[in-house]
């Protein structure tokens, strides 16, 4: 329903001298005061602090946002090519000796394998590719050149992001000792599990949760292979410079321990804290079994939670 205008009865014809409304219309305004120096500059500087917050604003939402959504495209290319690869390639069996492992042709930025951390639930699964530059850890983590490939003596190493980019490695400062980190490639299965914490080290033996069966074959390196893996455990916090922590033997820069005695260990790492790249953690764990891949068959520890 419309409702109908008020209409105006008053009579622009009526004037009173005497009404002081009228006499308050006529006097002038007094000018404001000019505005000091000291006023002026306090205003700049808010108006320059604001235009930098939304700037820095923006900023955040597109290295968090922005580039996650870019690097979910990128990732999903990666996959569907690894697949599309995996599924047209002829399937060389492994070798009957376990100790050995089919060597694997490594592109750099080309995925070559699956990692999977079923801690972190059912969805956590990214494809890796060969190479760590920002170009590389855009697309999802990368695997460092000239360390082992999966399955093989000495130190699969890995990096990726925390904090956008996908942010692969995000929670990795959560897992905890015994947890499996599943990687596969075309013809394998690998397990690897966290080694013990620095402060798990001393007691492990005794330690209730060495007795859990997610912790078989899990155990301080210093006690099963030697003083040269004294320093390599379940979880560090290194300057970038360290270098050695992707060491065939971790912080043995010039260890001459043959392959066949050195562990199989797979060492992830990421920048520390988040949103900083002053330091790295380093998660290190080690191959516990190994399937080969077969139609149907997932292993056993991909659902563990």
């Amino acid at each position: 329903m419309v409702i109908a205008p008020v209409e105006d009865d008053y009579d622009d014809d009526y004037y009173d001298e005497d009404d002081d409304y009228y006499d308050d219309e006529d006097e002038a305004k007094p000018a404001p005061p000019p505005e000091s120096l000291a006023r002026k500059a306090v205003r700049g500087v808010g108006e320059g602090l604001i235009t930098m917050g939304l700037v820095v604003l923006l900023f955040v939402v597109y290295e968090v946002y922005v580039t996650d959504l870019l690097s979910a495209e990128k990732q999903q290319d990666a996959t569907a090519a690894l697949d599309s690869e995996w599924s047209s390639n002829v399937v060389t069996p492994p070798p009957a000796d376990p100790n050995r492992k089919a060597k694997l042709e490594l592109v750099e930025g080309k995925a070559f394998a699956k990692m999977y951390i079923p801690v972190f639930g059912n969805d956590w699964k990214f494809s890796v590719v060969e190479g760590t530059t920002d170009k590389h850890l855009e697309i999802g983590p990368g695997h460092y050149k000239d360390t082992a490939q999966p399955g093989e003596p000495g130190n699969f190493s890995i990096a990726g992001h925390r904090v956008g980019k996908g942010a692969p490695f995000n929670d990795l400062d959560l897992l905890q000792s015994c947890n499996a980190i599943v990687v596969q490639t075309q013809t394998q299965w690998f397990v690897y599990r966290v080694l013990p914490m620095r402060s798990e080290v001393a007691g492990w033996a005794s330690n209730a949760r060495s007795k859990e069966p997610s912790c078989a074959g899990v155990a301080p390196l210093s006690t099963t292979l030697g003083e040269a893996y004294a320093k390599t455990v379940g979880q560090e916090i290194v300057v970038p410079t360290q270098g050695e922590v992707i060491a065939p033997i971790p912080h043995q820069v010039n260890a001459t321990v043959p392959p066949e005695k050195q562990a199989r260990l797979l060492t992830l790492t990421t920048c520390h804290p988040r949103f900083s790249d002053k330091q790295r953690l380093i998660v290190h764990a080690i191959e516990t079994k190994s399937y080969p891949v077969a139609d149907g068959f997932v292993p056993p520890e991909m659902t563990e939670g």
